[in-house]
């Protein structure tokens, strides 16, 4: 995929641009709907297929005493948008100048003088604009003017949700990542850097930990998650700790992460890891002995959850 980090970098004209328009964070499953569209009606038209986006989040700059955490940073919502098989991605820098064009200067000015779209797909909710002044009917009466399409799409429902990024970030939260994963269509990311921790994973309790630095992350609430570890393109059943550690009375909030049959040195290597399910909340133990106890029970749980997890096992 073709990525143009600002508009005004965008050297070439590209062939009847067929375009979306949105924040795309978590590119769940209601995303991938309208990208399929934008893709079918590319090709449909010998076009190509176009994602215009935006960093940082627009709440960041409008309101960002409420900007929230994201699912996907940038460079994982570019790699997931292009896994999804889109041709080019429009990055736009949101800042206050660019919220303050007028929805009539931002679809003249940008969407058709430079990138020339031939057809537009967006939400059934969309604004956009000065004050959000711009809405649906305004596209289309801006479209029939310029010369463009406008495609409203409806709402994807999963089990009777609307799927929508604000829902899944709540699950997650609440550490319901089976229900979050159902809506994503795929597990629930995470990765860091590896750092030094206690060491008492592998010194005191047998239990050899990778530490993350959770810092900005969209977290699941504390306590004991079957995962999937990924290092190096290969996928590790592992076993991740979000929390404070009460037994030793920790004041700082810790991921570890215990991958099973797994002896490599990754320090200061880079770590992904997805939850597949919540085990059981933290809890405080009357030593490391009981501690152990519940980790092998945690470990067996663990191995049991995560084979039928595995797309590599189907």
């Amino acid at each position: 995929m073709e990525i143009i980090r600002k508009e005004k970098d965008l050297k070439r004209s590209l062939e009847n641009p067929v375009l979306t328009i949105g924040n795309f964070d978590g590119v769940h499953l209601g995303h991938q709907h309208i990208f399929r569209l934008v893709k079918e009606k590319a090709r449909e038209i010998g076009g190509e297929s176009v994602v215009y986006t935006f960093d940082p989040h627009p709440v960041a700059v409008l309101a960002p005493e409420h900007k929230p955490l994201l699912i996907t940073p940038l460079e994982e919502k570019l790699r997931l948008i292009a896994e999804q098989g889109m041709d080019v991605a429009v990055l736009a820098n949101f800042s206050d100048k660019f919220a303050s064009q007028t929805p009539e200067d931002f679809v003249k000015g940008i969407l058709y003088d430079q990138i020339r779209i031939r057809q537009l797909y967006v939400g059934h909710d969309y604004t956009f604009g000065k004050d959000r002044r711009g809405n649906i009917a305004l596209l289309r009466e801006l479209g029939r003017k310029l010369g463009f399409n406008v495609e409203v799409v409806e709402a994807v429902r999963v089990g009777g949700m609307v799927v929508s990024s604000t829902l899944i970030r709540d699950l997650i939260q609440k550490g319901e990542l089976r229900e979050a994963a159902r809506l994503l269509g795929r597990n629930y990311l995470l990765y860091g850097q590896v750092i030094h921790g206690h060491g008492r994973g592998s010194k005191k309790l047998g239990f050899p930990t990778a530490n993350l630095n959770p810092a900005g992350a969209l977290l699941p609430k504390p306590g004991i998650y079957a995962v999937w570890a990924i290092f190096e393109g290969k996928r590790y059943p592992a076993v991740a700790n979000l929390g404070w550690n009460p037994t030793f009375h920790d004041q700082k909030f810790s991921i570890e992460v215990h991958i099973l049959d797994f002896d490599q040195d990754i320090y200061g290597q880079p770590l992904r890891f997805e939850f597949v399910e919540r085990l059981r909340d933290e809890a405080t133990f009357r030593g490391p002995e009981e501690l152990v106890t519940q980790i092998k029970k945690d470990i067996a749980q663990a191995k049991k959850v995560l084979p039928a997890d595995d797309p590599k096992a189907a």
